[in-house]
């Protein structure tokens, strides 16, 4: 799925999705409550939220967590992913959870929204240029 093939009416589902997922979110070390939401090669939208841990290295960001359970329920593309924060400044996904969406959504149009009328749109390749993913494994001399 193409970054351009995700309609205006979809995003907003993903956004709201986002928004609702982020009230589910397990923060009792940061209180920062976020969710995602992310579209699937089948047009089903699956939501997580950040699941944290006092061994701070075990913590889940929202974005890995509704892949995961888009992978769980036996997708393997993604068209793309929203991203919700409390925030007045929309926050992009951190570097883990970029790679994990290239896995599934090298195409994948990435949303950020936040507290505000703000927003930002882009599609992973601009936020994670020259990635290392699947496509260099199949190229690999076996």
């Amino acid at each position: 799925m193409k970054t351009k093939a995700v309609p205006p009416a979809v995003r907003r589902k993903l956004e709201a999705a986002a928004r609702k997922a982020a009230a589910k979110a397990y923060a009792p070390y940061s209180r920062f409550r976020v969710g995602a939401a992310v579209l699937a090669g089948s047009g089903r939208i699956y939501f997580g939220c950040n699941v944290e841990n006092a061994s701070y290295g075990l913590c889940m960001c929202a974005e890995r967590s509704a892949i995961l359970s888009a992978v769980a329920s036996g997708e393997s593309r993604i068209g793309a992913v929203a991203v919700y924060t409390p925030t007045r400044e929309p926050t992009s996904p951190c570097g883990a959870c970029r790679q994990v969406i290239n896995e599934f959504g090298p195409d994948a149009l990435v949303i950020s929204v936040c507290d505000s009328d703000k927003r930002l749109e882009s599609p992973l390749c601009d936020l994670l240029p020259d990635s290392f993913g699947p496509m260099n494994l199949k190229r690999a001399k076996r």
